[in-house]
């Protein structure tokens, strides 16, 4: 089982905390951010982002996460169509806190629309967290359930 860290990337460290406490319970995770990334490591991240059994998709206010925010809605649709026990973990802040007003003023508009929209999704295996620690928390217990889920897939017919 892997938990796949999508979402901001950049200089952002975010994913330190989760790879940490991951490691420290013996959970898998996948992580995009690379300093030597090349074109051909798009082929693994489009792998795991269509095969991991939890993908965590934070976009942080510390960029303006527009290409985040455009991958959001493909990853549901990946969680969506190709697995219903996969699961998707979304966080968006509100807010964005770089410099450059034109894209700030663009980023919060575009976070509000898809706040809005993923607020009106009904799908039992997406959920919308507001900030890190939930989202780590929400992750962790998706991870027991899916290893509850393992056992008993032994004993079925």
């Amino acid at each position: 089982m892997t938990i796949g860290l999508f979402g901001t990337c950049g200089g952002s460290t975010w994913r330190d905390g989760f790879m940490e406490k991951y490691d420290e319970m013996g959970i898998g995770c996948f992580n995009p951010l690379k300093d030597d990334w090349k074109p051909e490591d798009a082929q693994i991240e489009a792998e795991h982002l269509a095969n991991d059994e939890i993908i965590l998709f934070p976009v942080t206010d510390e960029t303006s996460g527009l290409g985040s925010l455009g991958e959001v809605g493909f990853s549901i649709l990946q969680a969506i169509k190709l697995d219903a026990d996969r699961a998707v973990i979304v966080m968006i802040d509100k807010d964005c806190k770089i410099e450059d007003e034109a894209v700030k003023k663009e980023s919060i508009r575009t976070r509000a629309l898809i706040k809005a929209h993923l607020n009106k999704l009904k799908y039992p295996n997406v959920y919308i967290v507001d900030n890190l620690e939930n989202m780590m928390i929400v992750s962790l217990q998706l991870h027991k359930i899916h290893k509850v889920k393992e056992l008993i897939a032994e004993y079925t017919v």
